[in-house]
């Protein structure tokens, strides 16, 4: 009795999966806080950017619809958590603290580093010199702990990206620090609202995997979504989604595409 009972609950432990082709939706939690990986439209009201693209994707391979729910840095571990999503697709790179809380795909959808936004004429010339400096971030930003223990910055989390860069409009930092790629297309797009400000030092901070988070335990949810990653790679589908969401930096996608379709 108690193998069997054993067995039964190895065997349920992952229920996920069951789920998401039971109702035939994959639910996806993402962040629309601007391109190129999560925007509104302002045109058509429709949801756009790179990790739409993705989820898009991953929905087609396991042959279900998508779902979405606008999730922000401070809820988007809890939504996850309390099975609002069932995966997040959210501009969270792996750390360590963070796996020991939640599960994830191992293959990485793509690698993303912190740049840092500021004045022109701030002075600053490199990360070192944000000693003393104020960096704002958004909540739960992987940025902060080097940001604090490496370059002695203070740091201000704010909620979204956005407020983050209002907060640095204001004087309220001397920088903000984002993804590279979101923030070389704020400058391209609106030259005239960021004409003062500059992407300042040539470096990103830590440069990380981003991946697809899951909650703990969903063994074979983990490796569907670890076949399918690898299948959009290697089909070169996930370097078209980059190429079309205008990634400013596309060399990691080309590697894994390579990688991954030699493998295959």
């Amino acid at each position: 009795m108690s193998i069997c009972a054993l067995s039964a609950t190895t065997a349920s432990a992952d229920a996920t999966l069951d789920r998401i082709k039971a109702r035939g939706t994959l639910t996806v939690g993402v962040i629309l806080s601007g391109a190129p990986f999560g925007f509104i439209d302002p045109k058509t009201q429709e949801q756009k950017g790179f990790n739409l693209d993705i989820a898009r994707g991953l929905a087609d391979d396991l042959g279900v619809k998508l779902e979405t729910v606008t999730v922000t840095p401070p809820n988007r571990v809890q939504f996850l958590q309390q099975g609002k999503v069932d995966i997040l697709i959210a501009n969270m790179q792996y750390t360590e603290e963070r796996a020991k809380v939640l599960g994830y795909v191992p293959t990485a959808y793509d690698r993303a580093g912190g740049a840092a936004i500021g004045r022109k004429d701030s002075g600053l010339k490199d990360w070192s010199g944000l000693k003393g400096k104020t960096a704002c971030v958004s909540q739960g930003s992987n940025y902060t702990q080097p940001l604090i223990e490496e370059y002695g910055a203070q740091v201000k989390a704010l909620p979204s990206q956005p407020e983050s860069l209002l907060a640095l409009q204001g004087g309220n930092c001397d920088v903000a620090v984002h993804v590279g790629a979101t923030l070389g297309l704020l400058l391209q797009d609106r030259p005239e609202e960021w004409k003062d400000y500059a992407i300042l030092f040539p470096t990103e901070l830590i440069p990380s995997d981003s991946v697809i988070w899951l909650r703990k335990g969903e063994a074979d949810t983990t490796a569907a979504l670890d076949a399918s990653v690898k299948k959009l790679h290697a089909s070169g589908k996930i370097l078209e989604f980059a190429k079309a969401n205008r990634l400013l930096s596309t060399e990691y996608l080309q590697q894994q595409q390579k990688a991954l379709s030699a493998a295959q």
